[in-house]
């Protein structure tokens, strides 16, 4: 009680600003990883270093204790490659704030191509023709444009139909739009390897959900086999969208408000 006394009167604001920073770097940190496989690896160090302690401290294991401080810096290298996915994201979102700052001054020039992709998933859904557009925010996906055909075309609802009409080569890959540009068809996209319940999502909310792990792009999906229509954003399928309410999930997450509606 006397050492925990002792250690409380030498705080100064220095010290209670430099321990609040710490905080918030283990607080944020743990947010970033919510939810993914992180958590669990993560138990795994905090249950590895729990034992390594009490070994050290209560039992005189001198083995044990070699073998654990020759160990320690191996895991400490080993957890950028082991976490490498979540820090990418954890990284990418970090950059996507001050991205967001600069969509908050940009005008409504999205329009043009969230209103030819929200008719033409309209008129695709009535004749179960698959879609999958997927709108680039700041993360770049220039490898993922390289992969298809280059188009650079201004949006349309036509082009869209026919891009993924059944009858062409390009309607199995995804379409990307960039600044208000068709920039390519046909793209490849990753495949997540999320488990997913719902035997009705296909290849496409797969490479959906797969481009949203690795960017913060957004995703429109037409399904060929139930005509629904929905929206991935940030891992999340928003299923069964309507048109008006399409169009405005579009605009406020192209507008960088995403994170107020999710």
């Amino acid at each position: 009680m006397d050492i925990f006394i002792s250690y409380i009167n030498r705080l100064d604001w220095t010290a209670v600003v430099d321990i609040a920073l710490v905080t918030a770097v283990i607080f944020g940190s743990l947010w970033m990883v919510r939810g993914t496989r992180a958590i669990q690896m993560l138990r795994g160090f905090f249950a590895f270093a729990f034992i390594a302690t009490i070994l050290a401290a209560v039992v005189d294991l001198p083995a044990s204790s070699w073998f654990f401080n020759q160990i320690s810096p191996v895991l400490l290298f080993s957890i950028p490659v082991l976490f490498q996915p979540e820090l990418r994201r954890a990284l990418e979102k970090l950059g996507g704030q001050t991205g967001s700052l600069k969509r908050l001054w940009r005008r409504r020039s999205e329009d043009a191509s969230i209103i030819a992709s929200v008719q033409a998933s309209s008129v695709l859904s009535r004749r179960r023709h698959g879609a999958l557009i997927v709108f680039e925010r700041d993360t770049g996906l220039q490898e993922y444009v390289d992969s298809g055909i280059l188009l650079e075309a201004e949006p349309s609802a036509e082009l869209l139909q026919t891009i993924f009409n059944k009858t062409t080569e390009l309607h199995d890959g995804a379409v990307i739009i960039r600044e208000q540009k068709v920039a390519a068809a046909g793209c490849v996209m990753p495949l997540t390897a999320s488990y997913l319940k719902d035997r009705q999502l296909g290849l496409r909310h797969r490479a959906a959900l797969g481009i949203t792990d690795v960017s913060d792009a957004i995703v429109l999906i037409v399904s060929e086999e139930t005509g629904h229509i929905s929206l991935v954003h940030d891992g999340v399928i928003m299923r069964q969208q309507e048109p008006e309410q399409l169009t405005l999930l579009l605009t406020t997450y192209m507008q960088g408000r995403g994170s107020e509606t999710a």
